[in-house]
């Protein structure tokens, strides 16, 4: 290569290298935006997931963090837990009801309405926040004073909501009181949210330049053009937590412990079936504590597995094994009454598990009790005369199968071949004495 070709070509690698760093340069100096996803029923482990969004955003530096928000609505509790993060953040949030066929219906009302920013994606839905207690089907039967009581703290709870981000507060009173729903145009026409952006980048794009005041006070000047996104989507673990947060996997993981545990104790030492109980049963506690648990209806559970482990130890002839039956099913009905349609067993679910549990119960508690009602045979007196086969050669010693065990034994016929009858003489040190089966009768 000529020493002007060289020149050259280190001059086009020097402005290469002087491009690449001035693009990483800008690109490390774009404003970032926070991206969270919550789609699902609203409960404690989707409260940890966003706390720690919003940590993490607050930790890079985030101009700006997006909720994507697919809810049909979730636990009071952690609807709460929720809204007062979002409120408290040092990073402004904007709740963004996407993709387009989402909803944010009862919690997820609140949720949105608390957002800096509220907005949805077309073809989305918004409302619908009656508090499930007094929904209109009367999922749950409380007094007059108590309803009152209940949608009185909710109406006043997303009057403060709407109020603080200066939105519709009658059409928030009215999704309370009246379970009323909008489409994303009618929520905007009637300012329950702020905008409708087809894409996350579409709603940064629209808000850059907009004023947001925190709850210290500060008023921030959001800058998200040209922004950069970062997601932070849930951990493996919580995804497997959020996983096993639902009624009817709680409900599996509780009869999946009452089997192993009463196998376990039912057949001490054959370990694998109490590890299985005891995991299964952990995890139905972790499940049942993200749920809405009614007392009575792990109280009938519990009891329907003491009814099932006494039929092992007494003599009812399926009594207590019926009694257990009944507690069962009346404890799952309901295990989660108090959370409304969205808490509920599926009927088959409760029928499959019932009918596993129950059979299994019913075929090891028989087997328990036919193996008790054998008579007993290790004396020498009650194994004299009684029928062996012989399954290696007796020459003369070697090894029979009597009653499903295998034996050492000592011929005292001679040479007794593999699959002979041969007939149990005298019992002595853990060994039988046998003598050839005449085919007329014993010896």
């Amino acid at each position: 290569m000529s020493s002007g070709n060289l020149k050259l070509a280190k001059l086009a690698f020097l402005l290469l290298a002087l491009l690449v760093a001035s693009t990483g340069a800008a690109r490390a100096d774009s404003p970032v935006i926070t991206v969270l996803t919550v789609k699902g029923t609203i409960n404690p482990v989707l409260t940890d997931y966003l706390a720690r969004g919003l940590g993490q955003a607050e930790r890079d530096g985030a101009v700006l963090a997006i909720i994507q928000l697919d809810t049909p609505g979730g636990l009071d509790n952690a609807m709460r837990d929720i809204v007062q993060n979002i409120v408290g953040s040092r990073v402004p949030v904007a709740v963004y009801v996407s993709p387009s066929g989402a909803r944010a219906a009862s919690a997820g009302v609140f949720i949105t309405l608390s957002g800096h920013i509220a907005a949805m994606a077309p073809n989305t839905v918004i409302g619908a926040a009656s508090p499930v207690a007094i929904g209109p089907e009367g999922e749950i039967q409380m007094s007059e004073t108590m309803q009152e009581k209940v949608l009185n703290d909710t109406a006043a709870y997303i009057r403060s909501l709407a109020a603080s981000r200066e939105r519709n507060l009658e059409w928030a009173e009215r999704a309370v009181r009246e379970a009323v729903s909008a489409t994303e145009q009618e929520a905007l026409e009637i300012g329950v949210i702020d905008l409708v952006a087809a894409s996350p980048q579409e709603l940064a794009e629209r808000v850059s330049g907009r004023e947001i005041t925190m709850l210290d006070g500060r008023k921030i000047t959001l800058d998200t053009r040209d922004a950069v996104f970062k997601s932070v989507d849930m951990s493996t673990a919580e995804n497997f937590l959020y996983a096993i947060s639902d009624p009817n996997i709680a409900f599996l993981l509780m009869g999946l412990a009452m089997l192993g545990l009463f196998v376990e104790i039912t057949n001490p030492g054959l370990i694998f079936p109490g590890v299985l109980g005891a995991i299964s049963l952990v995890l139905a506690l972790f499940s049942l504590g993200t749920l809405p648990v009614n007392l009575a209806g792990i109280l009938l559970i519990v009891l329907a597995f003491g009814f099932f482990i006494a039929e092992v130890f007494t003599t009812t002839f399926g009594l207590f094994t019926a009694g257990g039956v009944v507690s069962l099913i009346f404890g799952a009905l309901i295990l989660f009454k108090d959370g409304g349609p969205l808490f509920s067993i599926s009927p088959w679910l409760i029928a499959t598990v019932v009918s596993v549990i129950t059979a299994s119960f019913i075929f090891i508690i028989y087997k328990i009790v036919a193996a008790r009602r054998k008579p007993a045979f290790t004396g020498p007196e009650e194994l004299a005369g009684a029928t062996a086969v012989v399954k290696t050669t007796l020459n003369p010693v070697g090894t029979v199968l009597f009653r499903g065990e295998i034996w050492t034994a000592v011929s005292e016929s001679g040479t007794i071949e593999p699959e002979e009858e041969v007939t149990i003489t005298r019992h002595e040190n853990l060994k039988l004495w046998v003598a050839r089966k005449n085919r007329g009768g014993s010896q």
